[in-house]
């Protein structure tokens, strides 16, 4: 059974549609399932690390493990603190351009780093 289901005041199991609206016959509550999705949808929008949480322009991340550098023989090792990254757009997955010291620019996935 899906969470959408379930009523949000009780979390009943036993929750039914009728029409537009949830209902609840446990606890009377009513809801609306729409209200529901786009919540969630809201959630999912914006860069997020390998933890889930939201990340912005100018946060520190730390990388959760060592990166090959493509074209070099470096490595960024795991544990590495990256300040002031910047949000990208990019088709590649590469959406953190950052400034590494003894590295120089570059851009990471954000699936790589955790907010520190």
């Amino acid at each position: 059974m899906t969470d959408a289901m379930k009523c949000p005041a009780c979390n009943s199991e036993h929750a039914y549609q009728d029409r537009d609206l949830w209902v609840c016959p446990e606890c009377g509550h009513e809801w609306s399932g729409t209200v529901e999705a786009a919540a969630n949808t809201a959630q999912d929008t914006g860069v997020r690390d390998a933890n889930g949480n939201a990340l912005a322009d100018g946060d520190s991340v730390i990388v959760i493990k060592d990166l090959k550098i493509k074209g070099s023989s470096s490595v960024v090792k795991g544990g590495t603190k990256v300040r002031n990254i910047r949000l990208q757009d990019a088709s590649d997955g590469h959406n953190i351009a950052c400034k590494i010291d003894g590295i120089g620019a570059m851009n990471l996935k954000s699936e790589f780093v955790r907010k520190a």
